[in-house]
């Protein structure tokens, strides 16, 4: 790990302790979760942050918790409610590993969750931030807990020049940060961290004036905090075009349920695909029908949509369809259902097909 101040830890860990501890007890944010030693509400919030920010996470962690207020509530939940609770968040493997992980801490565990990092990290769903954030705040294990703002951070502090994705790197910033943390309430170092993170040592235009560890910083001392930390350059991600057939039949309309595996398992959405390269939307349309068994009319177009994901972006061109004959199969999916337009809002849909029936 290379540091443009050549100094392998430059900060003296008490007076940081100290400065950064003081520093949040008079400026920690005001979270739903913070102020409880719950290890299931402290699980809930962590799983739902997970590649999520703060403030869109909060009206989900509330509904959550008001639907399931015990984890043997989320352990016999219907897995359609949890998806549909979970609408919008993304990432939808981390729903269907909360409701695994849950089935297991109720009904193998005795509702116990694991009290230290490692047993923690044997659970779905659960990595190694997770896990530490978790023993650390609900059961006080000396554990670090380093998210993409204490990565940040430890890299500016120690001036740090190698990419932070790298895995080598990422793998000593951990060991920075666990060297770190002190034995005595560690759970509250910890969202110090991530707080001076969040609002302090930001992407850009880092506050360096409100910083309270500023003076150990190598970053600002060699005036390279806008620089650092450094990334490695991103790669170009594909674009994919896709269709989707809002069929209506006799006032109700074809919806199918994705299979549990893979992106978006387990949601509900109107049958549809990728437009292969050099093939008409016409063409499209007409194949996917075939698929379903079914003879079709098109009526409209409804709405075209761009949506991007991590590792791809899509345009979704959404059309109005009639069935004119056959009988559905379930080819692709698990299930499939005819349902009135007022109904949709019982299921859960991909964000991009929700945005695109806004328009039906």
């Amino acid at each position: 790990m290379r540091s443009s101040q050549n100094r392998e830890h430059p900060i003296p860990p008490v007076r940081i302790r100290a400065a950064l501890l003081s520093w949040f007890r008079a400026n920690a944010r005001s979270l739903p979760w913070r102020g409880t030693h719950d290890p299931y509400r402290i699980w809930l919030s962590e799983i739902l942050l997970q590649q999520t920010r703060v403030e869109s996470v909060i009206p989900y962690y509330e509904r959550f918790v008001e639907a399931f207020p015990r984890i043997e509530d989320l352990a016999d939940a219907d897995e359609d409610r949890v998806l549909k609770l979970w609408e919008g968040l993304g990432y939808y493997t981390r729903a269907r590993n909360l409701m695994r992980a849950a089935r297991i801490i109720a009904r193998e565990r005795g509702g116990r969750f694991p009290e230290t990092a490692e047993g923690l990290r044997a659970l779905p769903g659960i990595g190694p931030y997770t896990a530490g954030a978790i023993a650390s705040i609900a059961f006080g294990e000396r554990a670090a807990a380093v998210d993409g703002n204490v990565l940040r951070v430890l890299a500016r502090i120690l001036a740090i020049e190698d990419p932070i994705d790298d895995g080598r790197t990422r793998k000593a910033l951990s060991k920075a940060a666990q060297s770190l943390v002190p034995a005595r309430d560690p759970g509250a170092f910890n969202q110090a961290l991530m707080d001076l993170g969040a609002t302090i040592c930001v992407p850009k235009n880092p506050r360096c004036d409100a910083c309270p560890i500023s003076r150990w910083c190598a970053a600002r001392a060699s005036r390279r905090q806008a620089l650092l930390p450094v990334r490695r350059q991103k790669r170009r991600i594909p674009h994919r075009e896709t269709i989707a057939l809002a069929i209506r039949r006799r006032g109700r309309f074809l919806i199918a349920k994705r299979r549990g595996a893979g992106l978006l398992g387990g949601l509900w959405e109107f049958p549809g695909g990728e437009v292969v390269s050099g093939e008409t939307h016409a063409h499209a349309l007409s194949r996917v029908a075939e698929d379903l068994g079914l003879g079709i009319r098109v009526a409209s177009h409804v709405a075209s949509v761009d949506h991007a994901y991590s590792h791809f972006t899509q345009t979704l061109h959404l059309y109005l369809c009639d069935a004119d004959s056959g009988r559905v199969r379930a080819k692709d999916h698990a299930r499939v259902r005819w349902v009135p337009r007022a109904e949709f809002e019982h299921f859960a849909f991909p964000t991009v097909q929700r945005r695109a029936l806004a328009h039906l």
